[in-house]
């Protein structure tokens, strides 16, 4: 049977990272240009908050993805499961959690590394007001939504996993009556 302190600690990182993701979004930097005294252009950009709850987010997701696949042995490790649907949905899972896994930190960690970065004087090269790097609207919301299927595919890839070990450790049935019983010898 699976373990509910594994679900429930897997499910609530992922919950605080999707949290963390959101708050990001919300969170973005944005520049304004002003003027030094010297009469130079230069951005001015608001709080940074939104790259360190990325960074908590991706965090939070990697650290609810190490305990997710420590407990499953990472479904290529550890003894054998039975063949059977269980097997089947935990390995479709397994895989689709993975690159929902992958798709969600890149995001977290590009929009993370993309709104820390902070441009000051840019008309030393052009002509005109300097252009100010600004993250785009959506990254981190790309990052919360593959969180949560990250999230959703992990439960279930445990849950069948559990299912399929379970499965496993029962002893095949001995069926009398009919066939060779070769089992027997």
């Amino acid at each position: 049977m699976a373990s509910i302190v594994v679900i429930a600690l897997v499910l609530l990182l992922d919950i605080f990272a999707f949290v963390l993701a959101i708050g990001a979004e919300q969170r973005r930097s944005t520049a304004d240009v002003s003027q030094d005294g010297a009469g130079r252009s230069y951005c001015v950009y608001t709080t940074d908050a939104s790259t360190w709850y990325g960074v908590g987010a991706l965090a939070l997701l990697l650290a609810g993805q190490a305990i997710a696949m420590a407990a499953s042995r990472c479904f290529c490790c550890g003894r054998a499961l039975s063949p059977g649907r269980w097997r089947a949905f935990s390995g479709v899972c397994f895989i689709i959690c993975w690159l929902t896994f992958l798709i969600a930190e890149l995001c977290l960690l590009a929009g993370s590394v993309r709104n820390a970065y902070h441009t000051k004087y840019s008309d030393y090269f052009i002509n005109g007001p300097p252009r100010c790097a600004m993250l785009r609207k959506g990254v981190f919301a790309a990052g919360a939504a593959f969180t949560f299927l990250t999230a959703l595919f992990t439960e279930l890839h445990y849950i069948f996993y559990a299912k399929a070990r379970s499965a496993a450790a029962a002893s095949p049935p001995i069926i009398h009556g009919g066939g060779i019983g070769m089992t027997r010898i």
